[in-house]
């Protein structure tokens, strides 16, 4: 696993690909669905995650690599969603908009407003646009003072277009219908990071704090240090499923959290944990490199998404670095042989969504879709500029 071929899938498969087929040129922004057989369905409603994810990658991208089409694509992302995406009566971003950008869902779900920072936050760290990182405070104000449990600690799950308690607080239809959730509360904390990069802020520093604390107390099991995933107002344990693509992302996240902030009594009590979490998530790899999808009782999920791969990776080399311990370096290198030979699709661009257990693509699932971004892939090889020497 070497730098320079990190960054020539980045640049010349990742990114190219929704440079040259994601962008909507009839209706603005991007394509709401590519399918797994690289169709693009023109009359897709669109995603605010999807979108925002998009903001960051390119954002990102211009920022590391400073290629002025990266920059055009952030651009393109943060004007759409500015235009369509934001509630400008309650505030916050809509859930999904239709093709011609009119909002179908107007829920807001808090995992969206999340990414909304993170994309906000990382389009100001590329470019300096104020507007950014004004709305970025914007949405973090707007998380803290409607969706924080300000009694028992952390955020709930999903509230009605004006804030008010909604029935069915599900992220997608494979969640349990609970108020509090392990997802939501790892990309409030991600982008809480990214924020405080370009914002030194005593209540965003505090907020962060807090949340850490959330996932150290009530979050991380600790007996086997897998992440619990769902639970109800006050922490009660929803769930038994692990999460092994989650469980290896939150390890890296939750250090980078610590990190940032600081806090040297912090950062060596999570170095501690996330290497613990690191251990756990590895329960879930297969002798053929790659890391299988979820655990519920004796049924393994065997599917390897693309997701998994690419944050099995980043939580790998993070605990390579954090520990010495060539082991980790090791099978970090497997899982993107595994995702090199099997995941990036060779001859259209980006990666597949997932391989079956038989070792079929899965072809019914998004190339480009609501939840099938360029950021997780993306993000794998930016963090790798760094991590590999």
């Amino acid at each position: 696993m070497k730098k320079e071929e990190i960054k020539r899938e980045l640049v010349e498969n990742i990114l190219p690909y929704w440079i040259n087929k994601a962008q909507d040129t009839e209706n603005g922004g991007f394509y709401g669905k590519i399918d797994g057989a690289d169709a693009v369905h023109y009359n897709a409603n669109k995603g605010a995650v999807l979108n925002a994810r998009i903001l960051w990658t390119f954002s990102a991208a211009y920022r590391i690599l400073k290629n002025p089409a990266y920059l055009l694509m952030a651009e393109r992302a943060f004007d759409y969603i500015v235009n369509f995406f934001i509630d400008t009566v309650y505030g916050g971003v809509f859930w999904e908009l239709d093709a011609k950008g009119r909002p179908v869902n107007r829920k807001k779900q808090v995992y969206a407003q999340g990414f909304a920072i993170y994309g906000f936050s990382e389009y100001y760290r590329a470019t300096g646009n104020q507007k950014a990182l004004e709305l970025a405070r914007e949405f973090f104000f707007l998380i803290e003072e409607k969706c924080c449990d300000k009694n028992l600690g952390g955020y709930f799950e999903a509230f009605t277009e004006n804030w008010e308690p909604i029935e069915d607080m599900r992220l997608s239809d494979k969640d349990a219908n609970e108020k509090k959730t392990m997802n939501t509360h790892l990309h409030i904390l991600e982008p809480y990071t990214n924020l405080y990069r370009v914002w030194n802020d005593a209540r965003l520093k505090d907020a962060q704090e807090k949340l850490i604390r959330v996932f150290i107390e009530h979050i991380v099991n600790n007996e086997t240090h897998h992440l619990n995933l769902f639970f109800d107002e006050n922490w009660n344990v929803k769930s038994s499923a692990v999460s092994y693509g989650h469980d290896i992302e939150a390890s890296w996240l939750l250090f980078e959290a610590a990190q940032v902030l600081g806090n040297d009594e912090l950062i060596d009590e999570v170095k501690k944990l996330s290497l613990k979490i690191a251990d756990a998530a590895s329960e879930g790899l297969e002798p053929d490199g790659s890391m299988v999808y979820e655990k519920e009782g004796a049924h393994t999920d065997g599917e390897r998404h693309w997701w998994v791969q690419a944050e099995a990776v980043v939580g790998l080399m993070y605990a390579w670095k954090n520990s010495g311990n060539a082991c980790y370096l090791e099978k970090a290198e497997k899982v993107w042989e595994y995702i090199r030979s099997h995941i990036v699709d060779q001859s259209n661009g980006e990666w597949h969504w997932s391989r079956f257990p038989d070792g079929q693509i899965n072809r019914s699932q998004d190339k480009a879709g609501f939840w099938k971004c360029p950021y997780h892939n993306g993000r794998m090889c930016m963090e790798l500029f760094f991590l590999l020497v």
